[in-house]
């Protein structure tokens, strides 16, 4: 039978069928070494084939459906090797802060980048907004201003006080949806003010460096009230780009994609080349110098 892998704790894969009933299952040894390039050759919302065992509620994987799409980071420590977090994803959120911990701007991008780069819709979730002084907002509206320009939505929540949270709610409804973001940025919060039947674990601030201590150890997926699918991840201190080619980078910036063709050049990489469309829209503030900088770094990066 099919079911959806909803969790994985490195000794068991859990499996939810479609009677949500869900089961501890094992990964078939043929699967280990198939795909070399990643870390974890089940990920979370694979579609996979399952045999129970006679008279248990555990089962064996025989077989992954292939993927729609899915999303990946470096792993941790094998800066070589891509883990991948979640597939077939009908949206991909980045749930993050301009207060404590505030997330840089170049991490922001590289989510998007990555989300762009295998064809998941992304937008921008600012949580904490109870925290945001009025210098703060500012800067916000100012950050909302330069990437919905650029093509994504951006949202406001706190998940304290629930500002933001039923227009969330709404988005997710019948959709398998990833939230990612620092620890500390709230997601846990998030997801439990979107549906408080749900328990994921929220977590504390460190008290010497106002960053998010790790709650979430792996990542799960949680079903919604309302048909929808979460995947909370574990919160992620850095987002390793891997397997970019300098060449397709700007692809995945669509405010710049779109000045590619009134470029000089087709092959234009928008750092020195004359007749630049990209440069000349820094120039006339259709393209961010924020977001500029950002491609350039991960340029540099690849």
């Amino acid at each position: 039978m099919e079911g959806i892998v909803v969790k994985s704790t490195g000794s068991w894969i859990i499996v939810r069928l479609p009677d949500g009933t869900r089961h501890e299952c094992k990964l078939k040894g043929q699967f280990r070494m198939r795909d070399i390039k990643h870390t974890n050759p089940v990920a979370i919302g694979d579609h996979v084939h399952v045999e129970l065992m006679q008279g248990d509620s555990h089962g064996m994987i025989t077989d992954i459906r292939p993927r729609d799409n899915y999303i990946i980071r470096k792993a941790t420590k094998l800066s070589k090797v891509s883990h991948i977090i979640a597939a077939n994803l009908d949206h991909a959120y980045l749930v993050a802060t301009l207060a404590q911990p505030r997330t840089s701007n170049g991490f922001i991008d590289r989510f998007l980048v990555t989300a762009a780069a295998y064809q998941i819709p992304a937008s921008i979730i600012f949580n904490k907004t109870d925290l945001y002084d009025a210098e703060v907002m500012e800067n916000l509206k100012k950050l909302s201003r330069i990437y919905e320009r650029a093509g994504y939505h951006c949202y406001q929540t706190s998940a304290l006080k629930g500002d933001g949270v039923p227009v969330i709610r709404e988005l997710l409804n019948g959709k398998v949806s990833l939230f990612s973001g620092h620890s500390g940025a709230g997601k846990s919060a998030l997801i439990k003010a979107i549906d408080p039947a749900l328990n994921p674990r929220i977590g504390k601030l460190s008290s010497v460096h106002l960053k998010g201590m790790h709650t979430t150890t792996f990542a799960e997926m949680y079903e919604l009230d309302n048909h929808g699918f979460i995947v909370d991840t574990p919160g992620i201190r850095e987002f390793g780009l891997i397997d970019f080619e300098k060449t397709e980078i700007h692809r995945c910036f669509p405010e710049m994609d779109k000045l590619l063709p009134d470029c000089n050049y087709k092959n234009c990489t928008h750092t020195h080349e004359p007749g630049c469309a990209v440069k000349a829209g820094i120039e006339n503030g259709s393209v961010s110098v924020l977001r500029y900088n950002s491609y350039l770094s991960i340029l540099n990066d690849s």
